[in-house]
């Protein structure tokens, strides 16, 4: 009996382990055949004008991020007809720090239909008619609201502040979005098209050409190496780019996470095409679309006491998972005619990160996980099995137990010849991932110019960052599979509070959040329920 039992876990191990590499497999194939070459440019901007669909850019900011300015101003740039754009840079007061940098933005780039929107002066949170609990809490929703029912045109791009887009994203997002294809032909649109985010580190990662080279000063401007030094936070105003100590390269670890393990599943996902599996960093969809589905006499997922909680993104407001609800919610809903997620392989949105510490890295994963803990229950209790030194194990014990391996190829059925096995896994796993992320920070499909920054011309170009040494490579990679299993332990097994944007939150079962510190001007309790939808499926997104 004991022994059907251990050769029944290790059937199951082996399946899991084998699925786990066939995933792998997809993403890595998908990745390379799209983010090592350039792309053909977009057709949707080169349309008769008339045709070329209004987008209404909205990026929300939160105090001074690394390369802010070169971050929003890459909206910018856009190779987008201008009298299609309109972009609206949000925040919360004009107390924040980040506030002056927008305004000289839209000072910056006068020939642009850009607004500095802020959130103390939504008529619907503040001023006679309106409240500060119209809205749910979540930090993000309230920013933006404004600008997402001011809206142009029908299309919504939602851009975090903290990301750099190369100037063909938008085209290649509508293409997607809108099934354009070269020489006027069509391929069947898209409820919801979005980017594979990418971190680079830029601690110790200066740019690869000799002489006076690009770098970023305080509010994201180019400036020389010489000038200026690099801004990773709003609290330290002239930090040093150079980090040290062990425990102050937390941002490599981040690196390593989102251009290894997050890249891989994310593209294998999207491309299986099975659940939704999206990070709100880069998102674009129809707002028609999503007023609709959160109506409730629109959709019968919705029940009707959702009526309450309004209609398109302040739907959301009392959720602090709000990129996988809205992309949950515009997946499940009914469209005919229109396909559901669409990932825009090859268009990277490239994010700049400087000064975290190991300690932050971890409080980040920890909030990721503890907002999926309840949206995606299934997918975060089996999350540890994906990465390489668990999975690795399930494969080397249903090797070594299985009797059909010991019988055909002679594998010993012994601890020794476990741990052999698993350790080559683990170095063949490392091994892939390491050609990886030597193909992926190459960036060699985003389109660069003149206005391009350091940190997005990837390792391939003159003026672009470094490739890792192997010594540094082989340190983030194993601190980073290393920590993944106890990050997973506290942050699923002991607690469910989060720190986001400055104001700490508990996730409730139902996935609506309490604020846990009082603030005058907000509600701090959120009752309202989450939407019933049938069939739910789960994903391996993640949220930001």
């Amino acid at each position: 009996m004991a022994i059907n039992i251990i050769q029944g876990a290790a059937l199951v191990c082996l399946g899991w382990s084998c699925t786990v590499f066939l995933l792998q497999l997809v993403g890595i194939t998908k990745l390379y055949r799209n983010h090592t070459t350039p792309l053909p440019p977009p057709a949707s901007p080169s349309l008769p004008e008339n045709e070329v669909p209004h987008v209404t850019v909205i990026r929300p900011v939160k105090g001074v991020e690394v390369g802010l300015y070169e971050c929003l101003a890459s909206t910018f740039r856009l190779a987008y007809p201008k009298s299609k754009l309109s972009i609206r840079l949000c925040v919360d007061s004009k107390s924040d720090p980040a506030y002056p940098i927008l305004c000289q933005l839209v000072a910056d780039f006068p020939a642009f239909d850009a607004q500095v929107l802020v959130e103390e002066e939504d008529p619907i949170l503040h001023g006679s008619a309106g409240h500060v609990n119209n809205l749910g809490p979540n930090p993000k929703i309230r920013n933006i609201s404004r600008a997402y029912r001011e809206a142009k045109g029908d299309v919504i791009w939602i851009v975090d502040c903290n990301v750099w887009v190369a100037k063909n994203a938008a085209g290649r997002m509508i293409d997607k979005l809108f099934g354009f294809l070269p020489n006027g032909n069509r391929a069947t649109p898209y409820k919801f098209v979005h980017q594979l985010p990418l971190v680079i580190d830029l601690d110790n990662n200066n740019p690869s050409s000799s002489g006076t080279a690009s770098t970023i000063n305080p509010i994201g401007k180019p400036s020389s190496t010489e000038a200026q030094s690099l801004l990773p936070s709003t609290t330290s105003p002239t930090p040093k780019v150079q980090n040290e100590g062990l425990l102050s390269h937390g941002g490599r670890l981040e690196e390593m996470f989102m251009s290894t393990t997050h890249a891989k599943f994310y593209g294998a996902i999207n491309t299986v095409g099975l659940a939704p599996c999206i990070v709100g960093k880069s998102n674009m969809f129809r707002k028609s679309h999503l007023d609709s589905f959160t109506t409730v006499s629109s959709n019968p997922l919705l029940r009707s006491s959702d009526s309450t909680r309004g209609t398109g993104i302040d739907f959301f407001s009392s959720y602090i998972c709000e990129d996988h609800l809205i992309g949950d919610l515009i997946w499940r809903s009914s469209a005919p005619g229109y396909k559901n997620h669409g990932l825009v392989f090859g268009e990277v949105a490239v994010q700049p990160m400087a000064g975290m510490s190991v300690a932050a890295y971890i409080a980040r994963r920890v909030r990721w996980l503890r907002v999926r803990k309840w949206t995606v229950l299934a997918a975060t209790l089996v999350e540890p099995g994906v990465e390489s030194l668990v999975c690795c194990a399930y494969f080397a014990f249903a090797v070594t137990t299985l009797p059909w391996f010991n019988k055909t190829f002679g594998v010993p059925q012994t601890w020794q010849a476990m741990a052999g096995l698993w350790l080559g896994a683990v170095t063949i796993w490392g091994s892939i991932d390491r050609w990886l992320t030597s193909k992926l920070f190459r960036l060699q499909s985003l389109d660069v110019d003149e206005d391009t920054p350091f940190f997005a011309k990837g390792t391939a170009r003159q003026g672009g960052t470094v490739q890792r040494p192997f010594k540094e490579w082989i340190a983030a990679w194993l601190g980073r599979e290393l920590l993944a299993l106890p990050i997973w332990t506290t942050a699923v097994l002991l607690g469910t509070t989060v720190k986001w944007r400055g104001r700490q939150f508990r996730v409730k079962m139902d996935m609506s959040v309490v604020e846990v510190e009082d603030r005058k001007s907000r509600a701090a309790d959120v009752g309202k329920p989450r939407p019933r939808m049938a069939g739910s499926p789960d994903s391996k997104d993640r949220v930001d």
